[in-house]
């Protein structure tokens, strides 16, 4: 499948979502709307910078990564004609400076670290959608972040966001109930458009279902259903299913308790050579305490002492989870288990970070190694932020001693 052919069947999608948008406007009485071009010409267009300079030092290469990298970004979002919206957004990533100072996984310098930002130019999103009564029909290439996206997201961090060619629906017509369905036909990865190290995109044939649940004061609870199957990566083919629960409790105006529960089966799905099952877990609590924070939490990826029977998540926003050095976007054969303890500060515009890690693994009894996060963001105003960010992985018989450093500057219009 080519990614001309996954357009060619998400634009089928979109007719058919354009004829049912139809005939439910058509059926349901509304205020007169404007004129299709007062619509088209009347939205809103926006343009974003990104600056970012990572350093990676990491063994055993002998010279850092030194990537110095602009995201510009511009998008319009049309006014609303019977209820139908489009829109559209373009990002470009240049190079300032060398290049070749790191490994983009598409410029072949592999002779320095990866950092997954290649230079590229393309349309990131793209669709239309329809939105009326409690009904949200969205087609085409579209952001999707599903609970914590630990799960599905679009891993914002990286230059390249994740996208999808996708046809989503969302229902909110039962009481304080969301339900959500996609189904997916190409996911385009941080690493592309182009193939490089990775697949540009993954070739998919898969359905996304989450229903989440508003408890009121005892928090929300979403309970899901993941069937991926990508036919150039069938290895990542799985069906996940699970239940995962927020909530918090305020004790008064300084003192807050929040908390993260979440539990999923994992087994082989669509054309999957392994058979196998895998379990993962997460508990996480926190405290704020006025103008400070704390944090604990133990998370689980089950594995196996067999190849390729680890539980995998390859479509979440992984920057999040297990560190920001990187090292567990696949989950290690024998499974991950990752104690964190961390804290912050917040200072008007100023939040500071800091997290340790422990990883071992979960089929054995094995170190695999620990990591210390730290960060520091600042807000000039809605439009401008400031971001240092710092990660430093110590290996204990897992990976390589890495080091990581970010400064990034974002300025929105």
């Amino acid at each position: 499948m080519t990614r001309i052919n996954s357009i060619g069947r998400i634009c089928g999608a979109l007719l058919i979502t354009l004829t049912a948008a139809s005939a439910i406007a058509a059926e349901t009485p509304a205020p007169a709307p404007d004129s299709f071009s007062s619509a088209m010409t009347g939205g809103a267009a926006h343009v974003g910078f990104r600056y970012r300079f990572e350093n990676v030092d990491q063994e055993p290469f002998n010279d850092d990564a030194h990537a110095s990298t602009l995201r510009t970004r511009l998008n319009y979002l049309t006014g609303a004609w019977h209820g139908l919206t489009g829109f559209i957004e373009a990002d470009n990533v240049s190079s300032i400076g060398n290049s070749d100072r790191y490994n983009s996984t598409t410029n072949n310098a592999t002779n320095r670290p990866i950092v997954a930002d290649p230079t590229y130019t393309e349309i990131n999103q793209s669709y239309l959608q329809f939105k009326m009564d409690g009904f949200t029909g969205i087609g085409g290439r579209q952001g999707i972040n599903l609970d914590n996206q630990r799960f599905i997201g679009t891993v914002g961090w990286r230059q390249n966001e994740q996208t999808y060619d996708a046809v989503a629906l969302t229902s909110t017509a039962l009481s304080k109930t969301q339900l959500f369905y996609a189904y997916v036909d190409n996911v385009n990865r941080v690493t592309g458009p182009d193939d490089g190290l990775f697949p540009g995109d993954l070739h998919s044939d898969s359905n996304l279902l989450n229903a989440k649940i508003d408890l009121g004061a005892y928090g929300a609870l979403s309970v899901f259903g993941y069937l991926l199957d990508f036919n150039n990566g069938q290895s990542l083919s799985s069906n996940s299913y699970g239940v995962h629960y927020t909530g918090a409790h305020t004790f008064s105006d300084t003192l807050k308790l929040n908390w993260i529960g979440s539990l999923a089966r994992q087994s082989d799905y669509g054309d999957n050579p392994t058979d196998y099952d895998a379990d993962y877990y997460l508990i996480e609590a926190g405290l704020g305490i006025g103008k400070y924070g704390v944090k604990a939490g133990y998370e689980v990826l089950g594995g196996d002492t067999q190849p390729l029977s680890a539980f995998q998540t390859p479509l979440a926003t992984l920057h999040v989870f297990q560190g920001w050095a990187d090292k567990f976007t696949t989950t290690p054969i024998e499974g991950v288990e990752d104690f964190y303890v961390g804290g912050s500060a917040t200072f008007g515009s100023l939040v500071l970070q800091i997290i340790w890690h422990d990883f071992q693994a979960e089929a054995v009894n094995r170190d695999y190694g620990s990591e210390w996060n730290a960060s520091a963001g600042y807000k000039f105003g809605t439009r401008y932020e400031a971001l240092l960010k710092y990660a430093d992985y110590q290996e204990d018989g897992f990976a390589t001693d890495t080091t990581k450093i970010w400064l990034q500057l974002v300025a929105a219009f």
